[in-house]
């Protein structure tokens, strides 16, 4: 059994460098903010769990106002900085070291709470709780989960995500975990299968090539863990995948 922080470890350093930690689609993003409801003049904006950042990016673009960008991890902290230095806009990103689900700050202080492919580590009951409070009255938050878009699917991946996370809801029942935190759901967006591999997937892969020689047995267990989810979306993706919640209190 590997060592939980060896874990860790290999987990970091198999996406370190990386331009994404999960799957996402700058241009779905982008129709998603281009489409929100009218926000105050110079929003309060964050983003949870942003791991490199490649969101906290888009948002410090569209909106040009400061986000603070909250992720444990302070090597992918690193990495945003960098990112962040190349794509010109190092004076709008506050980079926050800091645990995404006990956030200390003032109740109704964002107006647009942003999370992409981060909210399942608290199950999405869990990260609406913890963030609900966070947002100012009429603000926006923009949440993706990992949803099931069929309700009977196959045995094999339902037994991998059951065990792996069995909280995984479908659409309606994550707008009702919505609604019972407190916010209305304005719509759902569900991430297209091709962005995974064109976002995340392909960079991945290109890294574990990298790695695989010289990995120690934490890194080919992380390997073995990442190539059998590839491998299952590659079979299953039409059975789940990420949707977009977009959501106002």
């Amino acid at each position: 059994m590997i060592d939980e922080s060896a874990y860790i470890e290999a987990m970091t350093t198999l996406h370190r460098g990386l331009r994404r930690q999960g799957p996402g689609d700058p241009s779905l993003s982008r129709h998603i903010l281009e489409r929100l409801p009218a926000l105050p003049a110079e929003p309060r904006i964050a983003d949870l769990g942003c791991g490199a950042g490649d969101s906290s990016i888009l948002l410090a673009e569209h909106f040009r106002r400061p986000v603070r960008a909250v992720e444990r991890a302070e090597a992918f902290l690193e990495d945003l900085q960098r990112f962040a230095a190349d794509a010109g806009v190092t004076e709008l990103i506050d980079p926050i070291a800091a645990d995404m689900g006990a956030l200390d700050w003032e109740p109704g202080s964002v107006d647009l709470l942003w999370s992409e492919g981060a909210a399942y580590n608290l199950t999405f009951a869990g990260a609406l709780a913890a963030w609900r409070p966070l947002v100012a009255p009429g603000g926006i938050a923009v949440i993706s989960e990992a949803t099931w878009f069929e309700p009977d699917p196959p045995a094999e991946i339902a037994a991998y995500w059951n065990e792996g996370y069995p909280h995984m809801g479908d659409e309606a029942t994550n707008r009702q975990r919505a609604e019972d935190a407190g916010f209305t759901c304005l719509g759902i967006h569900r991430l297209v299968s091709e962005a995974w591999w064109t976002s995340y997937y392909q960079a991945l892969q290109a890294r574990i090539d990298t790695l695989r020689t010289n990995a120690d047995a934490a890194m080919l267990g992380v390997i073995a863990e990442s190539e059998t989810e590839m491998d299952l979306f590659r079979r299953y993706s039409d059975t789940y995948g990420y949707a977009f919640y977009v959501l106002q209190v």
